[in-house]
């Protein structure tokens, strides 16, 4: 069922391709130290959390089950921002999918990251995200990359010093930085845990890649 609600095609699953991906030798130079510590990886690394996901999945047309209709349109736009065919990925479904199975504290953050770049974009631009032109929220997604983030992820992947949610609940408070990556790992995760993110970096089922696929557009927001 997991694979028909995300579009994946029903010869090849999205679990099958998750699985491979994680497991096989190509996990340690696709992700890394700060994606492997990153909420998303838990649920692609642990099969349990995207059986309970798929479990939810409803019948009939798909409607976000976490996000409401406002978060799932900016959601959309801005992960089209950071990796180009997101949306023909589905990648917003798969993170609401994710999401509907977290903690709170992870659902939380995820939601504030949302709300920082509308609350920025209102500021600036008058406007919400999701409306602004492409060229202002290239603009906006820029001046989030370039912001220093409010920790020093650790070069060992540690997980708790790497969460997002681990420094809100220390009383650090997140900067733009913080909560772009946030949403940047999310989105990429997402993507390139997909078929169509996969077949398009040249996977074939066998071989992995050596680098791992980062931001794809062209000012990097990185």
């Amino acid at each position: 069922m997991l694979d028909q609600e995300l579009g994946v095609d029903a010869g090849l699953s999205r679990r099958e391709l998750i699985r491979r991906l994680v497991t096989g030798a190509g996990a340690g130079v696709l992700f890394t130290s700060t994606a492997l510590a990153h909420p998303i990886y838990k649920h692609l690394a642990d099969g349990r959390l995207l059986a309970s996901a798929e479990a939810h999945v409803p019948a009939g047309a798909w409607t976000p089950k976490f996000l409401n209709p406002h978060q799932n349109e900016t959601l959309l736009v801005l992960a089209e921002r950071i990796v180009p065919n997101s949306g023909k990925a589905q990648v917003n479904r798969f993170i609401d999918l994710l999401l509907s199975v977290d903690n709170a504290e992870t659902q939380k953050t995820f939601n504030d990251s949302l709300a920082v770049f509308d609350h920025e974009s209102m500021s600036r631009f008058g406007h919400a995200f999701k409306v602004i032109s492409e060229s202002k929220q290239n603009e906006l997604l820029t001046a989030f990359a370039a912001e220093k983030a409010s920790f020093t992820p650790d070069p060992l992947g540690g997980v708790d010093e790497d969460r997002p949610e681990k420094n809100t609940s220390m009383g650090t408070p997140l900067t733009l930085r913080d909560h772009f990556e946030n949403l940047k790992v999310w989105t990429t995760g997402a993507y390139y845990s997909s078929e169509v993110g996969l077949r398009e970096m040249g996977w074939t089922g066998v071989n992995f890649f050596v680098d791992f696929p980062g931001c794809q557009h062209p000012e990097g927001h990185s």
